[in-house]
């Protein structure tokens, strides 16, 4: 028998879209390199290894993020401490809502992520480097 949740993750998503804010890869690329504004990467470093990455964007593996965003745990990032304007990214865009609305309901402001992700972002023509696989020592 199938499991039977209360919510699914496209309804999970769809609520948190109602409280973020979403912006266009194209806004997305024009902020790229506005010295008040954080690219946050939060794909796993094995997608940024295959897909490429956003020169210079901050990457923050979904998993850890509350954890570097609370000044109170001891995996604590200052960027997060900044001041500065949040754009978060994932390689879809669903990733990315979840987590703007968790940091934004923990007091994390501004915040926002980029509609259609990664993906978007590439399609837009937003740079793009390859990151270098590390070779196991």
């Amino acid at each position: 028998m199938a499991l039977k949740l209360k919510k699914t993750v496209k309804e999970l998503c769809a609520e948190a879209e109602k409280e973020i804010q979403t912006i266009t890869p194209q806004e997305a690329v024009k902020l790229k390199d506005d010295p008040g504004v954080v690219l946050v990467d939060l794909r796993d470093i094995r997608e940024l290894q295959r897909d490429g990455r956003v020169p210079g964007a901050l990457h923050a593996p979904r998993g850890m993020l509350e954890f570097w965003v609370d000044p109170e745990s001891p995996y604590y990032k200052e960027i997060f401490g900044s001041g500065k304007r949040f754009v978060f990214f994932c390689a879809g865009g669903l990733r990315s809502a979840l987590a703007t609305q968790v940091v934004q309901r923990m007091g994390l402001e501004p915040v926002c992520h980029i509609g259609g992700g990664f993906r978007a972002w590439k399609a837009a023509g937003g740079p793009v480097e390859q990151v270098p696989e590390k070779k196991p020592a």
